[in-house]
């Protein structure tokens, strides 16, 4: 499925903070039968996070990138109104993610579990990490 290692060497000093599993019910799809009816979206986000940025010193959760921003955001976007394509929603999270000022990079995966029966889903993945700091 997906590694747990950094994608990117110059996120070697980062936390990685994710949700699997997300699940939202999305208006979505190109074919006149999936514009009729949502359908079940899954979501895998990964953001990185500088440990310089994300170590809670006095233990409060305004220490660190609360994952109720994730939810967030993916709830908001989901309900904008219908999207054509995984890839665009799917860049469309990630650029939600990566407008979080602590994190620097971020992957955002979705899928669709139930489009045919003989595969588990279908689904897209998209990887990016924000320009390095002067």
């Amino acid at each position: 499925m997906t590694s747990n290692a950094p994608p990117d060497p110059l996120l070697g000093d980062c936390r990685r903070i994710f949700l699997r599993g997300l699940t939202r019910h999305v208006r979505i799809g190109v074919h006149d039968f999936e514009r009729v009816a949502a359908q079940r979206i899954i979501f895998d986000i990964d953001l990185y996070v500088p440990l310089a940025d994300n170590t809670p010193r006095n233990d409060r959760i305004d220490e660190v990138v609360n994952y109720d921003f994730v939810r967030d955001e993916v709830s908001r976007i989901v309900t904008q109104g219908h999207i054509d394509l995984q890839e665009t929603l799917c860049d469309t999270v990630l650029a939600a993610m990566l407008a979080h000022p602590q994190v620097v990079a971020a992957r955002v995966s979705t899928r669709k579990p139930d489009v045919y029966d003989d595969c588990d889903a279908v689904g897209v993945e998209t990887f990016r990490h924000k320009p390095p700091r002067p």
